[in-house]
């Protein structure tokens, strides 16, 4: 027992010894040849094995036949596995490689290996397509953002070469003495400057909150009484536009409170109630409501007559610089960046805006978690 023991060793480690050489001269080799000579190493070392038990007659040759056929059917089943296996991690291994050189090239989507690949690889190939989702949602993103940039360049300006003109010359005719009514002109350079002085104000606040500045210090903030200061600053302009501006508020004394900066809040509403005055006509109403959901946080809506906007439109409204006009004229009033903005200040809160069409016009509601604690100011 001593001596096969010993014998059996011996040829197993041999046996080793000329897989591992072999397994290494084929190391860059593909995969189902290595996984082949794996599989097939023990079976020749238990054949080398019990052929030097044969040959020192430790067994019967009667024995030994039957040993050998079972050592062979062994050997062509563990072959058969071997090379079945390789061509699953093979194929799976090629589905890998052509989805990372796609991922390289293009965004689209790669057809899948046909097949059945081990568990590992598909992980990874799933993770290969999801990143590739990924990339190619940012890919858009990215270029959806430079679409906006030039346009906003070209609208910018747009706006601004107009007013500019204006001023140039007024300028010129004060300066050759040919206007009569100087202190109207000199009315008409102010109104002009403010109107510029807007534009840059709201670059400068759309720029603000594009960089992600660290946020200001926030307190409790009623929706109500922000919403009823905003009607009351704009009421003169719905007057002169011929809309009736109005506020809905709940009729309980809850002053739904958020928390966030009145300021920029106030900027937000300021934005829409405007934008609804100024594409509502003459005769027509624009409601601010407000009012708290069943989850706890507060909606604030401003419901306008503008008509409603054009489904393919209504995924841009909060684009940088998108006006709906088709001819943007320097009396239409700001630079396109209203809505951007007030969009910008609303998800700096944690919160959510939206636009939808309704009768006679459209809606762009903004959501609010409610304030936990804190004076409401």
């Amino acid at each position: 027992m001593a001596t096969i023991l010993a014998l059996t060793t011996g040829w197993t480690l041999l046996v080793a010894a000329v897989g591992a050489v072999v397994l290494w001269r084929f190391r860059r080799r593909s995969l189902r040849i290595t996984m082949i000579v794996a599989a097939l190493a023990p079976m020749a070392g238990a054949l080398a094995a019990v052929l030097q038990s044969v040959r020192a007659m430790f067994i019967s040759e009667h024995d030994s036949w039957v040993v050998l056929w079972t050592l062979a059917f062994a050997a062509l089943l563990g072959l058969a596995m071997s090379v079945l296996l390789g061509h699953w991690v093979a194929v799976g291994s090629r589905d890998v490689g052509r989805r990372l050189r796609h991922l390289g090239t293009s965004y689209e989507p790669t057809e899948g290996a046909g097949g059945v690949v081990p568990a590992e690889l598909a992980t990874l190939r799933d993770e290969l397509e999801m990143t590739r989702k990924k990339l190619a949602a940012s890919h858009q993103r990215e270029r959806a953002l430079e679409t906006s940039r030039r346009e906003l360049v070209a609208f910018m300006s747009h706006d601004l070469r107009t007013p500019l003109a204006g001023l140039r010359a007024v300028s010129e005719g004060l300066e050759d003495g040919v206007i009569d009514d100087v202190p109207g002109a000199l009315r008409q350079m102010r109104s002009t400057v403010d109107r510029m002085t807007g534009l840059v104000d709201d670059l400068f606040e759309l720029s603000r909150l594009s960089t992600a500045p660290p946020p200001r210090r926030r307190s409790a903030v009623s929706l109500r009484e922000l919403a009823e200061d905003v009607a009351g600053e704009n009421s003169e302009h719905a007057r002169a536009e011929g809309v009736q501006l109005s506020v809905s508020t709940p009729c309980d004394d809850d002053r739904l409170a958020v928390q966030g900066d009145p300021d920029e809040l106030t900027r937000a509403v300021t934005n829409l109630v405007g934008n609804a005055i100024r594409h509502t006509s003459a005769g027509g109403t624009v409601t601010l409501t407000v009012d708290r959901e069943l989850d706890g946080r507060v909606r604030l809506a401003v419901t306008d007559g503008c008509g409603g906007i054009p489904a393919a439109d209504l995924e841009r409204v909060f684009d940088v610089g998108w006006r709906g006009d088709e001819q943007r004229t320097p009396d239409v009033g700001g630079g396109g960046l209203g809505l951007a903005i007030a969009r910008g200040v609303v998800e700096s809160h944690d919160g959510k805006i939206a636009v939808s069409n309704v009768d006679g016009g459209c809606a762009f509601e903004i959501d609010l978690p409610p304030v936990l604690a804190g004076r409401v100011e």
